[in-house]
Parts: C-alpha cells; sequence; structure tokens
C-alpha cells in the first residue's frame, strides 16, 4: 500500500508589530523610516498606512490624502482575519490621517489588549513641532487624549506636542518632567521626550528627556545642523526596536539618540535632501560604536517630588 502524503496547511506569516502611521512614494517619513528600520532589527513589522502622500509637504507639490476611513479599518480588521497576530508584541503609531482614523484605531487596540495584555503600544503623537506649529487636523489633539494616550505604554512626543497634549509650559526641564508626568496615567508607563528645553541647550547639542513614575533621565546628544523630515519618526522606530529586542527602556532610547544622530551624520555628509538611514552594522561594530557614542551622553536624575495622577 502506498501511503498518501499529508501536507501541512501553510502557517499565517508571525508579526512582532504592526506600525501605524504615514507613507510617502518619495522621502524618508512614517512607514518608509520605520519598516527598515525594524527589520533591520530583525522584527517582523506590518505597515498599515494612513495617508499615502507623493512626499512631505514641504515640497512645492503633493498629490494624495488620507486613506479612507472604510480602507484603513479594514486593514487593521483584516490583519485579525488573516491569523498573523497571535504573536503579536507591538503596535506603533504615528502620523494619523484624522480623528475618524483614531477612533477606528483605539476600538481596534482595545480588542488586541483584551487578547493580549502584554501587548506593548507606543504612540508618537505626530501634530506639529516649534517652526511650523500645527500641522494637522486641530481635532486630532482631543482624539490623542480621549482614544489613544489611554491605551499607550509610552509616549515619544516632542516639546512641542508635548506641550498641547499637556496644556502647560515647557520651558526648562524641570517644567518638562512635570508636564510629561501629568500623561502617566493608567497604562501608561513612560514619556520619551524629543527636541525638550530648547531653551536650555549647550551650544551644537540637543536633549531627550525620558520620564518614567519614579525619575527622569536626560540624554545630551550631538545637534547636527541637516534638517531632514522623519527623525522623529526614526528615533520612535528604534527605541520600541531596542526595547522589543531586551534592551531596558533607558537604554533604548540612549540607542535610539544614537542611531539618529548617526543618520542625521550621514545626510549631512551626503547632502541629502532626504533622511539617509545608516548602513546595517556587524554586531561587533555596533557594540563598539554604541560605547562611543553613549559616553558622549550625559545624565541626571529628578526624583519624583509630586503625587501622580493614578
Amino acid at each position: 500500500m502506498t501511503d498518501i502524503p499529508s501536507f501541512a496547511l501553510p502557517q499565517p506569516l508571525p508579526l512582532d508589530e504592526v506600525s501605524v502611521q504615514s507613507q510617502v512614494v518619495y522621502g524618508r517619513v512614517g512607514n518608509n523610516v520605520a519598516v527598515p528600520t525594524l527589520e533591520a532589527l530583525a522584527l517582523s513589522v506590518a505597515a498599515v498606512p494612513t495617508v499615502v502622500f507623493s512626499n512631505t509637504p514641504h515640497y512645492p507639490t503633493m498629490h494624495g490624502g488620507a486613506l479612507p476611513i472604510e480602507w484603513f479599518d479594514g486593514y487593521l480588521q483584516d490583519l485579525s482575519a488573516r491569523g498573523a497576530l497571535c504573536a503579536l508584541r507591538a503596535v506603533l503609531v504615528g502620523y494619523l490621517g484624522n480623528p475618524r482614523q483614531a477612533d477606528a484605531l483605539a476600538r481596534w487596540a482595545r480588542a488586541r489588549l483584551t487578547q493580549r495584555a502584554d501587548l506593548r503600544i507606543v504612540i508618537d503623537p505626530v501634530m506639529g513641532d516649534y517652526d511650523h506649529g500645527i500641522y494637522v487636523d486641530p481635532c486630532l489633539v482631543d482624539a490623542y487624549r480621549r482614544d489613544l494616550l489611554p491605551l499607550a505604554d509610552g509616549l515619544t512626543p516632542n516639546g512641542f506636542e508635548l506641550a498641547h497634549l499637556t496644556g502647560r509650559t515647557v520651558n526648562d526641564i524641570e517644567s518638562v518632567v512635570i508636564a510629561a508626568r501629568t500623561l502617566l496615567t493608567g497604562r501608561t508607563q513612560w514619556v520619551a521626550v524629543t527636541s525638550a528645553a530648547p531653551d536650555t541647550w549647550a551650544r551644537d547639542e540637543m536633549q531627550v528627556v525620558l520620564v518614567t513614575r519614579t525619575q527622569a533621565e536626560v540624554i545630551v546628544h550631538p545637534r547636527i545642523e541637516v534638517t531632514p523630515k522623519g527623525t522623529g519618526d526614526l528615533f520612535c522606530a528604534t527605541l520600541i526596536g531596542h526595547w522589543l529586542n531586551g534592551a531596558d527602556l533607558s537604554e533604548a532610547t540612549t540607542q535610539a539618540c544614537r542611531h539618529v544622530v548617526r543618520a542625521l551624520r550621514h545626510t549631512q555628509q551626503a547632502q541629502c535632501a532626504e533622511l539617509l538611514l545608516p548602513m546595517a552594522d556587524s554586531h561587533k561594530d555596533r557594540r563598539t560604536t554604541a560605547r562611543e557614542s553613549v559616553s558622549k551622553f550625559t545624565y541626571r536624575i529628578f526624583p519624583c517630588k509630586q503625587p501622580l495622577p493614578i
């Protein structure tokens, strides 16, 4: 008798992370930055676009727009329907097209949290910056506060966005820490504020302030005189990638700072109009570069001096 071979059913592609943010045809912002960064860290990622543009708005022409809500919600639901989320470890949220997307995303994320309580959600509340002001639908500020921030383990606003989310001035390190701690409610355990307290920067330096419920850490890094779009997206993706790969939060934040500085130096040297991602290093070279870069950062601890909201 001849045995009839049996074949196992093909398994879904396992995903470590879902990255929900913008996509451009030309340029390095949003998922155009996050996906290669996360994949370089050996993470499997699904990219869900919120908008598709030809390029970023600072060019003379731009085409595209927000994805229809039926498409956007369908992308999220179909990931679940394909069985691809059984091993999901994290969700990264960046630029959103409108408040309806925030509502749909919040419903989808709440459903995921009921299935995986240990799911990590990191939100980069992309709304604007000091140079351009608010550049999204103003209603998104309330949508972030109401629908998305309560679901986040961590947040990565810049200083301008922190001020708008909290309604507080953030002129110095202490005011940044106080404002960030008002966001540490519910699930939210940390806030990493980029371009923090610019009035206090030393010459040729910038600061990231990492705030938790018990302490704050200031990471000082070189300021590179080049301003391509997408550095915040690169910072957030690199932070969450190293965090998922086992680095503690402080080390993951430091690695993200180092990686952004390397990307900016690479971009500056090439005189490129768009952000250039650093080439992949060997494991040995990464460790050496990390040691050299980390030694250039300074740290200061701010103990919590006030009760935190629960």
